[in-house]
């Protein structure tokens, strides 16, 4: 069982109470890593593409290189467009079999991102993919100033809008940032609580690179069945090249220093599918 609809894979992960690790690639050998990791803990993953990299690599090439690798696992898996303001690439996406989007129209009002989500929602269930939607923008790390509450809609809102769209996850903000957080995050975990508890849909925790295994564990125990990885993978992938690089001076091999930069995003995506709980959850 390969391929799988992402809401199947993350219906269980929230019945259970488990994360699904979402692992954002960068190209083949990040890809094939993945999978790899995920093949071997027994766990279902999802594996998400950046608009960038999409754009860069290829809508055709990119599930290309999807199919021949997940076509191979015996583990759930899916596809995901993640932070997609483009309504052409989602659109593209989708037509191509991507099985799932998170349109981002957070830089929209919010009357205007729902407008448009219905009509994203209603073209995703032509074919059969998942949506994930987002009212509050994330910033990066270094843009935090402390002040990030003010920017934060109020349940009211949230529930009017998964209401209205039928978006299948919401991504809060809930003092998380994309990047490396210079110190611990504050979190507001009671907000996961809410929104669960007043939607009943799963949450998408965004920016979990750097949070602690605790923190982790909470949000994930709130409601929280997608976990995005995506500043790890870019870390552990660049960090391996270079440390190989300069450990062997002059060798310029590259099948040598691919090997190692998998290994160490192999290794990454391990550790977060284990603190994640979803090892060996995969079913046949």
């Amino acid at each position: 069982m390969p391929i799988v609809p992402t809401q199947e894979i993350l219906a269980r992960a929230f019945r259970d109470r488990y994360g699904v690790a979402a692992i954002n690639v960068i190209n083949d050998l990040s890809m094939e890593a993945v999978l790899a990791a995920a093949e071997e803990l027994r766990a279902p993953v999802i594996v998400q593409t950046s608009v960038k990299h999409v754009q860069m690599t290829g809508i055709d090439a990119t599930y290309a290189m999807w199919v021949a690798y997940a076509s191979k696992a015996s583990v759930p898996a899916a596809l995901h467009l993640d932070h997609c303001p483009d309504r052409k690439v989602i659109s593209d996406c989708l037509a191509r079999g991507w099985n799932s989007v998170l349109f981002d129209a957070s830089r929209l009002s919010v009357e205007e991102n729902q407008r448009q989500c219905i009509e994203v929602v209603e073209e995703a269930r032509r074919y059969g993919a998942l949506v994930e939607g987002e009212i509050e923008g994330f910033k990066r790390t270094e843009e935090m100033t402390g002040g990030e509450a003010e920017d934060v809609q109020s349940l009211e809102t949230v529930v009017r809008f998964v209401g209205a769209t039928g978006v299948d996850v919401f991504a809060p903000a809930i003092g998380n940032a994309h990047g490396t957080y210079r110190t611990a995050p504050r979190l507001d975990a009671g907000r996961v609580t809410d929104i669960v508890a007043a939607t009943g849909k799963p949450v998408a925790l965004h920016g979990g690179t750097g949070m602690s295994a605790g923190q982790f564990a909470d949000l994930i125990s709130r409601g929280c069945a997608k976990v995005n990885i995506s500043t790890a993978l870019k870390v552990a992938y660049l960090s391996a090249g270079f440390d190989y690089l300069t450990a062997h001076p002059g060798e310029f091999d590259p099948p040598k220093v691919f090997a190692a930069q998998r290994a160490a995003v192999k290794d990454m995506a391990e550790r977060h599918i284990r603190m994640f709980g979803s090892e060996g959850r995969a079913w046949q």
